[in-house]
Order: C-alpha cells, then sequence, then structure tokens
C-alpha cells in the first residue's frame, strides 16, 4: 500500500485514513455445549465504508487473530476497489476448530455468532455483508441467514442478502462455489493473452505447461480442475500439509480429490509419486505455482528456491512481502491476490444483487435469446442451403442458464481488471508489478470516493 500510495497525489493526511482500519469489534460469548459452558471469541472487522455494505468473508480457524483479521479487511477493500464491485472492505474470524465440534454443536456456535454479530450491525443487507471463507462453507451461510432472519431485522423482505454463498435452495447462485478458481483459471488467461507480457518465456498455450497447486480445498481444486479440463495444462503437483503427490506426466484432478474425500489425505495416491515433505512440493520446477491455501506460504528462507516462471495467488497474502522482491529479482511474475482470487467477491456480488432484486438471473431474457438465435440459425440455413451443424445447434440455440451469465459476467470484470493492471504499468514507468499496478488503482478509487464525500 505504501509504494502504491507513494504514486498518488494525495492531500495530506488522506492515506493514513485509507489505511487504517474503521473499526474493529471484538465479540466474547458462551454456548452450553457437551453439559458445561464453552466461551468463544470472535472478531468482525471494517476496514472501510467508502462503499456500503461492506463485504468480506467470516473464517473458523484456531490460528486467527484481530491483527490478521484487520489485514485481510484491508485486503478486502482493495480488491472490491480493483475489480469495481460496490463494496466496502470487511472480515470476520471465529477462534475455532470446526473439526473438534459436532455438525450440530457448530450449528449452535454460529448461530450464537450471529446473534453478536447482528447486534452491532455487523451483517446486514445494506451494512455488512459476510460470505464463507477458510473453515466456513455453503453450510454456515445458510444457518447464519436463518438466525439473522430471526433476529427480526427491519428489511425483512430482502434478509437473504444478508450473507452471500449460501445454497441454492437458501437463495444463492450458480457457480458461487467454483467461483474464486474459476476466476483463478480467468486470471492466468488475462496474462497470458496480454500482448505485452512475455506470456511464459514466450510460451502463452496452456495445454503446454506445467502447474503446481498448493492447496486442495475448493478454491486449488477447481482451479486445477478448470486449467486441466478446459485448457489441457498438465497438473503435475498438489501440495497439502501432509505432503505433495508428483507426477511428470500430469494428474487426475477429479481422481485425487476421491481419494482425498475417502482416505482425508491426498498421499497414497495410486497415480503419483507421494512425499511427506510439503514444503518441497512449492519447489518442483514448474510453469504455474498457485498458492491456495494460507497467507505467507513463500517466505524469505524458501523464495529463493522456487522455481516456477508465474505466481498466480489463490489464497488471501500466500507471498510473504519480504519474499516477494527475491522472486521478483529472479524474474518470476506474480498475478496478486486482490486480482486472481477476487472471483469469489465478483459472483457474490451477483448473489447479492439476485437476492435484492428477487429475480434469477436470465428469467427476463433467456427465451427471446433463444427465439432469436432459432431466428439467425434459420436465416444462414436458407442463406447457404445447408443444415447448421448438429454438434453446434444445441449450444447456440440455448438462451444462457444462470451459471453461463454467472461466468461471462465474472470473465468480463476480470478482464476489465487486468487490462487497467496492464494499463497502468505501461502509463507509469516507475512501477515495476502488478501488485502495485492494482493497489494504485484501488488505492486511486478508495481516495477519490473519499473526497467525494468530503473526508
Amino acid at each position: 500500500m505504501d509504494r502504491a500510495l507513494a504514486q498518488l497525489p494525495l492531500p495530506e493526511g488522506l492515506a493514513e485514513r485509507i489505511k487504517a482500519c474503521n473499526s474493529t469489534y471484538t465479540v466474547r460469548f458462551g454456548v452450553r455445549l457437551r453439559g458445561r459452558m464453552y466461551s468463544f471469541t470472535g472478531w468482525r472487522s471494517v476496514h472501510s465504508e467508502h462503499v456500503e455494505p461492506a463485504k468480506g468473508g467470516i473464517r473458523y480457524d484456531l490460528a486467527s487473530n484481530q491483527e490478521e483479521v484487520e489485514a485481510l479487511a484491508a485486503l478486502m477493500s482493495l480488491k472490491c476497489s480493483l475489480v469495481d464491485v460496490p463494496f466496502g472492505g470487511s472480515k470476520g474470524a471465529l477462534k475455532i476448530n470446526p473439526k473438534d465440534w459436532e455438525v450440530h454443536e457448530l450449528e449452535r456456535i454460529t448461530r450464537r455468532f450471529t446473534q453478536e454479530l447482528a447486534k452491532r450491525s455487523l451483517i446486514s443487507a445494506g451494512r455488512n455483508v459476510p460470505a464463507p471463507d477458510v473453515g466456513t462453507g455453503e453450510r454456515e451461510m445458510a444457518w447464519m441467514a436463518d438466525e439473522y432472519k430471526r433476529t427480526g431485522p427491519s428489511d425483512i423482505v430482502n434478509a437473504a442478502a444478508c450473507v452471500t454463498g449460501k445454497p441454492l435452495s437458501h437463495g444463492g447462485i450458480e457457480g458461487r462455489t467454483e467461483a474464486t478458481g474459476r476466476g483463478v483459471q480467468y486470471a492466468i488467461h488475462c496474462y497470458l493473452r496480454d500482448p505485452h507480457s512475455n506470456g511464459i518465456e514466450g510460451n502463452r498455450d496452456l495445454a503446454k505447461m506445467t502447474v503446481t497447486v498448493q492447496g486442495f480445498g475448493n478454491v486449488g481444486f477447481h482451479a486445477a480442475k478448470f486449467l486441466s479440463e478446459n485448457d489441457g495444462a498438465k497438473i503435475v503437483c498438489i501440495v497439502e500439509r501432509d505432503g505433495y503427490l508428483w507426477n511428470d506426466k500430469g494428474l487426475d484432478v477429479a481422481a485425487v480429490k476421491r481419494h482425498q474425500l475417502e482416505t482425508g489425505s491426498i498421499l497414497g495416491f495410486d497415480g503419483a509419486e507421494s512425499h511427506p515433505d510439503s514444503a518441497r512440493g512449492l519447489e518442483v520446477e514448474c510453469d504455474i505455482l498457485i498458492p491456495a491455501a494460507m497467507e505467507n506460504a513463500i517466505t524469505p528462507s524458501n523464495a529463493g528456491r522456487i522455481r516456477a516462471r508465474l505466481i498466480a495467488e489463490a489464497a488471501n497474502g500466500p507471498v510473504a512481502f519480504a519474499a516477494e522482491k527475491v522472486l521478483l529479482d529472479k524474474g518470476i511474475v506474480i498475478l496478486p491476490d486482490l486480482f486472481v482470487n477476487a472471483g469469489g467477491v465478483i459472483v457474490s456480488y451477483f448473489e447479492w444483487v439476485k437476492n435484492l432484486t428477487h429475480i434469477p438471473f436470465g428469467l427476463m431474457e433467456r427465451r427471446r435469446r433463444e427465439r432469436r438465435n432459432h431466428q439467425i440459425t434459420q436465416a444462414l440455413e436458407t442463406m447457404t442451403g445447408k443444415a447448421f451443424p448438429e454438434e453446434m445447434r444445441d449450444e447456440f440455440l440455448e438462451g444462457g442458464s444462470e451459471i453461463d451469465l454467472v461466468r461471462s459476467g465474472l470473465d468480463d470484470v476480470m478482464r476489465g481488471a487486468y487490462e487497467n493492471m496492464s494499463r497502468t504499468l505501461r502509463d507509469f514507468p516507475d512501477i515495476k508489478d502488478l501488485r502495485t499496478a492494482a493497489c494504485r488503482i484501488a488505492l486511486n478509487r478508495i481516495a477519490e470516493a473519499y473526497k467525494a464525500i468530503g473526508i
């Protein structure tokens, strides 16, 4: 942020105002479980309200703390501003290991946490909208939305928009679960399409590239799946906490996921070599490295041994600040987290809009599109005297389902954000890396919003 702010002509004191979180609430509450009272600690930080509502995930993790939550809230402000979705930045956490509790116990804890947030207006469709993060998912969001409705909000009609990442049956949107992983794929596409970049040593064809993915949860799995199945990339290494898999001929991503779900680990998969030292998995030679686990995966201690040509930051803060210079000096290109993993908040925005409008995406135009495409097909057949190819007919006549429109919108937003970053690199010679370019764009928009409201 400091590097980017140095590039902006801001009124005195505004940079300090933008950097600091507006507020952080610590909540401590008790829940009676297993015949005794258990106490829990959680946080919800609001970094910026230059646009409302504030938006950001809630993670369940024993390693969470206030400083981490505030840093992630700041990152959310930058992320939303960069991709130009109308949210301020927020983040939340509950200091808990979800695996320590039965499902019914976790539900009671989540509902009590929601009550504490609701008391402080830290969950609502118009002020603060949580989403899934590490340790949470659709299930927890459904519990939170239901509990929020029970608190009796004044705007009960739009109460479903109080959180995003909900199941489809509770007002969710198709494509939200895959959104962050899909965004990683689109981010890599953007870089490889850029005529002002050199691709990866001149190569722009993903089908000729090798990929390492660290973290095989929701984001890492979907990114690996789409890159291999849609683009033909070879996933040669998958890294998890307990070790990594290696196969230079490429891994069957879906089969690895099935093995992980059945055994609880990726290790022991028949189609690859299993290695217990997960840290070494980050250091294998590959074209693209996708750190999709927790922050600080790459530090000064291992940065010198990274042999990827491109790093796409699917996690939040996977490259430590001090490690970034080491990587850049080696010529490794870094696609920054505030761009690469923005797919989640972009599709969350689509879900939020769907909940507020109470109209499914495509409802008002799908059949009109089908009729128009049918007329085009008939016209082409009449003009050419040939039948429209059967293998293309059904897809062409399709009016566009919700997930098609979500993917199209996500792709469009990601392209626009990348083009702005690339243009900033060209327009400002003092900016040498994509992260600083992204931060400059985001911070400039936040500064303009503050100036517009007289701050």
